[in-house]
């Protein structure tokens, strides 16, 4: 299936929703502190949409318990390819020598 870029595919078809004013006005006014409109808004989650393959943020009912999890998860995976990527001891950086790096007191 062709990459779809929804900034770039060609808008014949259209879609139209009732909304209530006052939650319109009100996400219009946040999207423009992003420098976005409300179509811009909807274009970029349904082009995340297709990006992921489905809805671009986690739905249950334990949504912030799920995102801490998959946060962990994700973290221990990027901690494994580290500890893997090491071939001798001269490729460990020693917890004093990063707390420098990155200005953080032991």
């Amino acid at each position: 299936m062709p990459e779809l870029n929804v900034a770039t595919a060609p808008k014949s078809g259209t879609f139209q929703m009732r909304i209530n004013p006052e939650i319109k006005d009100r996400v219009e006014r946040i999207y423009a502190n992003c420098g976005m409109t409300l179509t811009d808004a909807i274009n970029t989650f349904l082009q995340q949409s297709i990006n992921v393959g489905g809805l671009p943020f986690l739905v249950t009912q334990n949504s912030k318990e799920a995102l801490r999890q998959q946060a962990v998860a994700m973290l221990m995976q990027e901690l494994k390819k580290g500890e893997d990527s090491v071939k001798t001891e001269a490729d460990w950086i020693s917890e004093e020598a990063l707390a420098a790096e990155f200005g953080v007191d032991l």
